[in-house]
């Protein structure tokens, strides 16, 4: 075990793994931390905990010293001088007639970068961009081009719950979303509906995902032929939450000369009061196919091991052949 201390360095950012050292601190501290782009300022996300060594990245780089006074005051310094570079590489890309959106900009606590982040359609020629900017801020400049989901991490706003975003108040981390989410939630599949400010899939998808696949177990589909207390019935609507399932009885099987008559009543089941039928998979478990003939071998009604050395022979030219 490995003790950690877990720093963040915006308010619903990743969680990083810093070295702690003899430095006795608790969550919320703010500390002055190496990082790879620099000297930063950061907060304790929580207590100094252990964790497994195959969790973190070695070696941990430390914990420089918690924050003071003044380091809180140049942190706020660096804050303020964020519209003013703004305006100043707005300006710039005006200029320079670049395609690309500019989003948000961070300067390092030791100012010795200033990092710019942008979004754009395509891949972006910035070095003639970089050389004014250098020029101005008289510092490493260093433009990163980020996605949608990201820009709206930086920027926020206020979903469709009416609540603040999930992605800038407090989820540090991205989780995948599919298509799939939506439908076992039986959710409407219109795009506007189940899309994000971002214009992607929103993230609330993937928070109820779990308890529904489980809920789902053993329900059946809309139109599937099930066997009920009252005989055979067809499913005709499933609400997985409630474990309601709504049919119509079977009153006469489909023939060659007669379409399947239904039930004008619907009937309600819970899923442990109806039997589905087995599916095709489990029919091909219990009943296997027998083997066809396949290339580079003999057909699979052949015995091999009666056949003589010649035979043997013959059906190996007959397999060239083909």
């Amino acid at each position: 075990m490995v003790k950690v201390a877990g720093v963040r360095f915006k308010a619903a950012g990743k969680v990083y793994f810093f070295d702690p050292a003899e430095l006795e601190l608790f969550a919320g501290d703010n500390v002055i931390v190496e990082t790879a782009r620099g000297v930063e300022y950061g907060t304790l996300s929580a207590d100094i905990m252990e964790v497994e060594e195959e969790e973190i990245v070695a070696p941990l780089k430390p914990i420089l010293r918690k924050a003071d006074e003044n380091d809180a005051k140049r942190h706020e310094e660096n804050l303020k001088k964020k519209d003013r570079a703004l305006q100043l590489c707005q300006e710039k890309i005006d200029k320079h007639g670049l395609e690309m959106k500019l989003v948000d900009v961070e300067y390092t606590f030791d100012n010795s970068k200033v990092i710019f982040y942008f979004t754009a359609d395509g891949r972006v020629d910035f070095r003639e961009l970089v050389k004014d900017l250098a020029g101005v801020f008289k510092m490493r400049i260093e433009l990163r081009q980020i996605g949608v989901r990201d820009e709206t991490k930086m920027m926020g706003g206020i979903g469709s719950c009416g609540r603040e975003l999930c992605c800038h108040a407090w989820l540090p981390d991205f989780e995948p979303v599919s298509i799939k989410m939506a439908k076992v939630q039986n959710l409407s599949l219109n795009p506007i509906k189940i899309s994000g400010i971002c214009g992607r899939l929103m993230c609330c998808l993937q928070y109820e995902n779990e308890t529904y696949c489980h809920l789902k177990k053993g329900m059946p589909d809309v139109g599937e032929r099930i066997s009920t207390r009252d005989g055979k019935a067809v499913v005709t609507d499933v609400n997985i939450l409630e474990n309601k399932i709504k049919t119509r009885l079977i009153l006469e099987e489909k023939s060659e000369d007669k379409p399947e008559k239904l039930s004008t009543e619907y009937y309600v089941y819970g899923k442990e009061e109806i039997q589905r039928a087995p599916n095709k998979r489990n029919q091909e478990k219990n009943f296997p196919k027998k083997s066809g003939k396949k290339k580079g071998g003999f057909g699979g009604d052949a015995d091999i091991s009666a056949m003589s050395e010649e035979e043997l022979k013959q059906q190996a030219a007959l397999l060239d052949l083909e």
